[in-house]
C-alpha cells in the first residue's frame, strides 16, 4: 500500500457511525478482525462475503457451518469469554441489545469497538443489514440484499377477515411457557402473515400458565424449533390445553433470525397460513 495515495490513507482513518442503540461507534474501514456475538448477524456477514474477517463467533453460531469451524468460539450470547476475545485482538464487534447482556458489553466496550443492534421489527432489521454492510465494507451487497428481503414481503399481503382474524399462541419456552408478545420481533411477523396475537395485550416474552392459554383460545398454537427444541413429542400436550387449537412446530429461524435468512422467510409465510 502506498501511504501517499489519498485514497488509501481515507481507507486508514477510522470511520465514526451510530449504532442502532444510538450509540457513536469509531472503527477501522474497513474492519479486517471481526467478532459477531449474535448468530443472525454472524450467518449476514457470511452471506455479505465477509466470512474471511470473522475471527470470533458463539457457540449458537451454526450457520453457515463453516462460522465455527474457521473462527475462535468466544462462548454463547450471554457469557462471553474475555480473554478468548482480547487475544483475537477485534477491530471490530458486532452484537445486540436484547441478545447479548449489558454487563458484557460495556466491558467489551472499553477495549474495543463494539456495534449494537436494536431489532424489534422488519423496518429494523433492514436498517440493521444496510448498516452492517456499509461498516464491514460490503455496502453494495448489503443494499441489494435488504432490497430484495423487502421485496419479498411486499407480496405478503395479510388475507384474514378483520371481523374474524385468526388468533395465534407462538411458544418459545416449555417449563415455564413462554410466548411471544407484543414488541417482538416475531409479533412483526405474525402480523405480516396476517395473524393476531392472542397476547398482545403482554409485552416481551411473559410467562403464562396453561390456564391462561385455555382462556385466550387460540385458533392455532405455533411451537417455535428454537429457542426450545419443541418437537412433534410436544403437541398432544398443547392440544390437550386447546383441544380445538391447530397445534404445529414451526421454523423459529425463520421467524426470528432477523438477517440475511430473511430472504426466506416470506415464502415460508405463505405456506403456513
Amino acid at each position: 500500500m502506498n501511504p501517499t495515495n489519498p485514497q488509501n490513507l481515507w481507507l486508514r482513518l477510522p470511520l465514526n457511525v451510530t449504532d442502532q442503540m444510538g450509540r457513536r461507534v469509531e472503527t477501522p474501514f474497513p474492519p479486517q478482525r471481526i467478532v459477531s456475538l449474535v448468530p443472525s448477524q454472524t450467518e449476514l456477514l457470511f452471506d455479505l462475503g465477509l466470512g474471511k474477517k470473522v475471527i470470533g463467533v458463539t457457540k449458537f453460531c451454526i450457520h453457515p457451518a463453516e462460522a465455527r469451524m474457521h473462527a475462535t468460539i468466544i462462548g454463547g450470547t450471554k457469557n462471553f469469554d474475555f480473554e478468548k476475545i482480547a487475544a483475537l485482538k477485534p477491530d471490530l464487534i458486532i452484537g445486540n441489545k436484547e441478545e447479548n447482556y449489558q454487563t458484557g458489553i460495556e466491558q467489551l466496550a472499553t477495549k474495543f469497538p463494539v456495534w449494537l443492534s436494536d431489532i424489534n421489527n422488519l423496518p429494523d432489521a433492514l436498517d440493521m443489514i444496510r448498516r452492517v454492510g456499509f461498516i464491514a465494507g460490503a455496502k453494495e451487497k448489503a443494499e441489494g440484499l435488504a432490497a430484495e428481503i423487502d421485496a419479498s414481503f411486499s407480496t405478503l399481503i395479510p388475507t384474514q377477515d378483520k371481523a374474524a382474524p385468526v388468533t395465534v399462541a407462538y411458544f418459545i419456552w416449555r417449563k415455564p411457557y413462554m410466548v411471544a408478545a407484543q414488541g417482538t420481533f416475531i409479533d412483526d411477523m405474525l402480523c405480516r402473515i396476517g395473524f393476531t396475537n392472542a397476547f398482545a395485550l403482554q409485552t416481551r416474552y411473559p410467562e403464562i400458565t396453561a390456564e391462561q392459554l385455555a382462556a385466550a383460545a387460540p385458533h392455532r398454537i405455533l411451537l417455535s424449533s428454537e429457542p426450545y427444541p419443541f418437537g412433534n413429542k410436544h403437541i398432544a400436550e398443547f392440544q390437550a390445553i386447546c383441544p380445538d387449537a391447530q397445534v404445529e412446530i414451526v421454523d423459529g429461524e425463520l421467524f426470528s433470525w432477523y438477517g440475511s435468512r430473511l430472504r426466506k422467510s416470506a415464502a415460508y409465510f405463505s405456506q403456513l397460513r
